[in-house]
């Protein structure tokens, strides 16, 4: 069977067991506070499982494209070295919200791998939950007498907490599981173990794997760590789709299946490097040199599926939160390459086409943004390959300076920075290092490395108390209708992050929208009959809104009324609705290809970014600015839909946004021509928004353009600004009438001006010169020229190379010089002086500078170094005539 055959049949199995067959959800979170991307198939009924949301249908199933790079057996700089792990990956699963359960669960997973695929009984093993007697949990004995019906009492393991015992977070829902493993081993490899495959199960055998988790889902984990039964029993399963192809094709590694060989088949064919399989290496043992081979493809065959997906889910390479996860992953995969497969130029895009022929069938959203993630990764690439030639130049530094002070280590200090500045992690270092005949301390290494992850953890570090729950009941949000409405809090939480405790709140009913799809959330308040509490802000978690206080009310039974400050909610209305109006006029001036790429819209703040290739003109600007204004004054009403039919929504020509989850049932909210999928508040009409000026474009990433604007009051305060600078400016030329022309003659005449000073210093520097050469005094055969003079530093540079000229061998020039009391050292050889006399002026530079309290460095014959104390530069001067032992 084909990949695409296995990935069928899980669906069409379970459909016939009245399972919903469901989308996946994006890999990339967008509304989650507690995760960055999809690792789990269960992520997307999380609110589900926390009784925040209907679970019908109660039966679903589906196939999840996931992320891991941290966790159980999921180390990011292990991915590539082993035949099963990889960083994004599929998840078939099938879920049950209080329909069946255990035997169930367990009949249906051994019905579609025994019956379906006919995958050899005698070779699976399963595990259950052995019991917590610290916890006072049972061993899970209901699943081992259901598993009993299917397999013999030996291939039945007790599994421990950790492997057995699943859990959503430090609080939450959790319960045991059971994991089928499979044993894959030839029939040699058995022979030659000596062991069963029950010995072998979650022993970090590379054939004895795991491939489905069958999860039980029965207890609420409470913040003081004791457990309550669930209100709704769940199955949660997830069985990795990779692993499963692997063992239907009979290989023994998921690199050999079709769903990577394709990729790794165009890697052998743009690098002309050949890569071995599981097969060929068990039968002709290879070289250390073509290990390196094959696991930079396996690296970047992985790699670039994460990336692909990510970017087509929204999330771009950056430097912050998910966006550090890409980019990280990315770098990676181009380091492998760069190393290994000897690609010194982007690479991991060319591999794109033939990633989207594999999979844009069953994933379609990589085929609509090929494009898209071709220039982003592109630019990536290339922009990191930069970057580690720059760490390979501080790295050869680094090298010489041993090398001069005869030390064969380098310090773990330096390669950290290496690894913190220019992405070089430890191995390449090392790699390097080893190449050149040194060492790399990698004791310090890990120590820095601990520290940063220290301060990240602490940074990030959040308590959070449990529920106290005051009624039952779900939260119902009035606040597309309503600014201000009845209520009473249903459950609340003290939360404590960096030694700061403030409340959470989940109201019966509210009128504050919790943040969500780039818009803010409501401020406001609570009030009761005897005190007012303000809520600072409010989150969306779980499909609800969580309402931020300071304070928790005194009496938390009364009866509020929740009152949303309307001034900051149609601020930020207005400007949400003015980027609907944007996204309209941008597809109009640009073309249908500009999607939205994100948001983020505040009360004062309307930032939007969009897909396009090339800076926007400012007369397309000016188009489309006039186009928003023009459906401003013409005071358009919303035309909101709600609970409208995810297909009837289509045909009414709602725009989609790839990389956002909706359900079967979406709101749509139209202003005249424009009309999307929204679930954020709006304007009334658009006249509500007053006016729209643009104050900025700019690139965000390759193929990503960003608009910044004002909307209202923010535009009457920008025209205000506007008009005081443009009076200023006048005031400075006399209020000149033709204060444009009046300009340009000032800045011609200062043209005119530099000019000539330039051509004046030119000649005073080639005096200089001439006047050093002059004075240059011989000591044993090289001409030795020093000075400490007033100069800019361009004109120092300058001087140093006049000099050189005039003196082409045995030549030694130490330049002091100072400009803004900033001071600097410039030295000058002859091409002989560092050949013959193994002088290096870049060594002796950094040597000098620590005297004018700078550093600097340089070529071996040219090398400068600035500083902060003047005093110093005859001192400094002095020491690299000293350094160079004439």
């Amino acid at each position: 069977m084909t990949a695409k055959e296995i990935r069928d049949s899980f669906k069409q199995f379970f459909e016939s067991k009245q399972h919903a067959i469901v989308p996946s959800a994006p890999m990339v979170i967008k509304d989650d506070p507690t995760l960055m991307f999809t690792n789990a198939g269960m992520n997307q009924w999380k609110d589900i499982i926390l009784g925040t949301r209907d679970p019908e249908p109660r039966r679903r199933a589906d196939t999840q494209k996931c992320l891991r790079v941290s966790g159980k057996h999921n180390d990011l700089e292990e991915v590539g070295h082993d035949t099963y792990h990889h960083t994004m990956f599929e998840m078939l699963g099938n879920w049950s919200f209080g329909d069946y359960f255990k035997e169930g669960a367990i009949d249906m997973a051994w019905e579609y791998l025994v019956d379906v695929l006919k995958l050899n009984p005698e070779d699976l093993y399963v595990t259950v939950f052995e019991g917590s007697p610290e916890e006072n949990i049972p061993r899970d004995d209901e699943a081992a007498k259901y598993w009993s019906k299917h397999v013999p009492a030996d291939h039945i393991i007790n599994g421990n907490k950790h492997d057995n015992f699943w859990e959503m977070g430090d609080t939450g829902p959790c319960g045991p599981c059971s994991e089928i493993h499979v044993d894959s081993r030839t029939p040699e490899q058995r022979k030659a173990s000596g062991k069963s495959g029950r010995e072998l199960v979650n022993q970090d055998d590379p054939q004895v794997i795991e491939i489905w988790n069958i999860v039980f889902m029965q207890f609420n984990r409470k913040a003081d760590g004791s457990l309550e039964p669930l209100s709704m029993n769940v199955i949660d399963t997830g069985m990795g789709f990779e692993r499963l192809v692997r063992m239907m094709q009979g290989k023994h590694s998921n690199y050999d299946t079709d769903v990577f060989q394709p990729i790794i088949k165009a890697e052998q064919q743009i690098t002309g490097l050949k890569y071995t399989t599981f097969e060929e290496e068990t039968e002709n043992p290879i070289s250390k040199e073509q290990d390196d081979i094959n696991v930079a493809m396996r690296v970047c065959a992985d790699h670039l599926r994460a990336v692909a997906f990510s970017i087509a889910d929204g999330q771009l390479p950056s430097n912050a939160k998910a966006g550090y996860v890409i980019r990280r992953i990315l770098r990676r995969a181009v380091r492998y390459a760069y190393t290994f497969l000897g690609q010194k130029e982007a690479f991991l895009y060319k591999l794109l086409p033939t990633l989207v022929e594999e999979m844009g069938d069953a994933f379609p959203e990589l085929k609509a943004q090929q494009t898209l993630i071709a220039k982003v990764m592109k630019e990536e690439e290339d922009s990191f390959l930069r970057t580690l030639e720059k760490g390979i130049g501080m790295l050869n530094d680094a090298m010489e300076q041993l090398k001069a002070e005869g030390k064969k280590e380098l310090d773990g200090v330096q390669a950290f920075r290496l690894f913190d500045t220019y992405g070089f992690p430890l191995d390449l270092t090392e790699l390097i290092c080893r190449e050149n005949g040194f060492t790399v301390n990698e004791e310090q290494f890990n120590t820095e490395m601990q520290k940063q992850k220290d301060r990240a953890r602490n940074a990030a570090a959040v308590e959070n108390s449990d529920w106290v729950e005051l009624q039952p009941g779900e939260q119902q949000f009035v606040g597309y209708d309503y600014t201000e409405y009845e209520c009473r809090i249903l459950r609340y939480r003290k939360v404590t992050q960096k030694k700061n405790e403030f409340y959470e709140l989940v109201l019966d009913n509210t009128p504050f929208y919790g943040e969500m799809g780039g818009q803010v959330g409501d401020q406001g308040v609570l009030v009761s009959e005897n005190e007012t509490i303000e809520i600072i802000d409010t989150k969306r978690e779980n499909g609800q809104s969580v309402h931020i206080v300071k304070q928790l009310p005194k009496d938390t039974a009364a009866q509020f009324m929740a009152c949303v400050d309307t001034d900051k909610r149609d601020a930020s209305a207005a400007n949400h609705t003015a980027t609907h109006l944007l996204d309209y006029a941008l597809k109009q001036v640009l073309g249908d290809h500009v999607e939205q790429k994100g948001s983020f819209v505040s009360p004062d703040t309307l930032r939007f970014d969009f897909s396009h290739f090339e800076k926007v003109t400012d007369e397309q600007l000016r188009e489309v600015e006039r186009m928003v204004n023009d459906m401003i004054r013409q005071d358009i009403h919303i035309d909101e839909h709600r609970d409208m039919p995810f297909d009837e929504a289509k045909k009414l020509g709602a725009i989609a946004l790839f990389g956002e989850k909706y359900g079967d049932k979406v709101r749509v909210v139209r202003f005249g021509p424009s009309c999307e999928f929204c679930g954020g508040v709006h304007a009334s009409s658009t006249g509500r928004i007053g006016f729209f000026k643009i104050i900025s474009e700019s690139s965000v990433a390759a193929g990503i353009r960003r608009i910044e604007a004002k909307t209202g009051k923010e535009c009457e305060e920008l025209l205000y600004q506007t008009e005081d600078m443009l009076r200023a400016v006048k005031a400075f030329f006399n209020n000149a009438k033709d204060l444009q022309g009046v300009i340009k003659k000032y800045i011609d005449e200062h043209d005119a001006m530099k000019k000539e000073i330039e051509a004046f210093q030119a000649q005073a520097v080639e005096r200089t010169a001439k006047q050093l050469v002059e004075k240059a005094r011989e000591v044993n055969g090289v001409k030795v020229i020093t000075a400490v003079l007033p100069m800019a530093p361009a004109a120092a540079k300058d001087l140093a190379f006049k000099i050189r000229a005039a003196v082409d061998s045995s030549l030694l020039c130490v330049l002091g010089t100072h400009a803004d009391n900033k001071p600097q050292i410039s030295i000058m050889m002859s091409d002989d002086m560092v050949a013959d006399h193994k002088l290096n002026a870049g060594q002796m530079v950094r040597e000098a500078a620590k005297l004018i309290q700078g550093g600097g460095g340089g070529q071996p014959h040219f090398a400068q170094a600035g500083g902060k104390s003047v005093d110093g530069l005859s001192a400094a001067v002095d020491k690299v005539i000293e350094l160079a032992k004439l």
